[in-house]
């Protein structure tokens, strides 16, 4: 990774990037001004490698997944920047072309599956029209690959179920039927969108059980969005942390979990419930409320709620962006912050209030 002292761009350690996306902003005019969705983000994603984005709800997770789908209406957002899937600027595409790379170079799993299925036509007839838009094959040949992948995903009798309506489907079967129909193309790259969202646990469990198998099998890269740091711990290879629209830190999984440099980012692992430590004690929740889009704070738009603002010299927090630059653990590891010292700012004051076991262990 190529890095300088002002700034720091994240990138996969694989020398094959399936998805680079630099300087990605989506704007939404409205009445009362321009909502800033997505301000300046870059990451990477490689073949057959996971990428976790988490952070709260408006942070931009799912609009800069839209824009890679190239789903939003150019009518009424302005989406600038570069999405590169497999070497191609998506931003530069007509709709008629990106049409044709959505499904079978890109898909996504939407995070509320009977919202996003028809609900008068059958599971298998959707799902065999996102095969043959793509695919010159025959019902019956469609109908039989539809089948194989309902079986693929784990649906009993699927040459019955085929058949069945969204609403005759179990929550978490029509999530299977969201994958299988995502991935019958073999798409490069798989977005989904909080795909556990409702499901009970045991359910929670198969679906990201299933999701690794596929991903095995057909060495997708796979963009996993949710605010569940438990799921990121369990898939992602590396973690995108989102904040009012912009990456404030980037790098490896046990990297962001175990030593992260972002105040933000220590918010949210403190508002995770220790299953190990005291039923009694209270989770420390982030103060305050994430910011308007229409007018971010000045400065790190997380300074309002930051509680350690005040270790920064003079008024930087409050007057100057921080630019992504590289860690004090070193390359890979990017964070958005003026904090000189957070390394050790987390090792004596966050790590003692989130896990004190295992601060007394190091």
């Amino acid at each position: 990774m190529t890095t300088t002292a002002s700034q720091a761009v994240p990138r996969s350690s694989s020398s094959r990037n399936v998805l680079s996306v630099r300087d990605l902003k989506v704007h939404f005019t409205t009445a009362d001004g321009v909502v800033k969705a997505v301000d300046g983000l870059d990451f990477d994603i490689a073949s057959g490698k996971t990428l976790g984005i988490v952070g709260e709800s408006g942070s931009g997770k799912s609009v800069s997944s839209a824009a890679v789908l190239g789903l939003h209406n150019r009518k009424y957002a302005k989406v600038s920047g570069s999405i590169e899937l497999n070497g191609v600027d998506l931003l530069t595409l007509s709709d008629v072309e990106m049409r044709k790379r959505r499904g079978r170079e890109v898909a996504m799993i939407f995070q509320d599956p009977l919202s996003a299925m028809h609900p008068y036509y059958t599971v298998g007839n959707q799902i065999m029209e996102a095969y043959r838009v793509h695919n010159d094959v025959s019902k019956k040949a469609a109908r039989q690959r539809t089948i194989e992948m309902l079986d693929r995903v784990g649906i009993p009798q699927p040459d019955r179920r085929v058949d069945d309506y969204p609403h005759q489907f179990s929550g978490g079967m029509r999530q299977r039927a969201m994958i299988a129909m995502g991935l019958i193309n073999d798409p490069g790259l798989l977005i989904a969108d909080e795909p556990t969202t409702a499901l009970d646990v045991t359910v929670q469990a198969q679906i990201l059980d299933l999701l690794q198998d596929l991903q095995r099998e057909f060495d997708s890269a796979v963009i996993i969005i949710t605010h569940d740091l438990g799921v990121v711990a369990e898939m992602a290879d590396d973690v995108l942390v989102m904040y009012a629209g912009r990456g404030v830190e980037y790098g490896p999984c046990r990297e962001i979990l175990t030593h992260p440099e972002m105040p933000y980012t220590w918010g949210l692992l403190s508002s995770v419930p220790d299953v190990k430590g005291d039923t009694s004690a209270r989770l420390i929740p982030i103060p305050g409320n994430p910011p308007s889009l229409l007018s971010p704070p000045p400065g790190c738009a997380f300074h309002p709620r930051c509680t350690h603002r005040d270790k920064v010299p003079g008024d930087l927090c409050r007057t100057e962006l921080p630019l992504l630059v590289e860690g004090n653990r070193g390359p890979g590891h990017t964070k958005r912050c003026h904090l000189a010292n957070p390394e050790q700012i987390y090792e004596t004051e966050i790590l003692p209030e989130i896990a004190p076991e295992l601060a007394k262990e190091r």
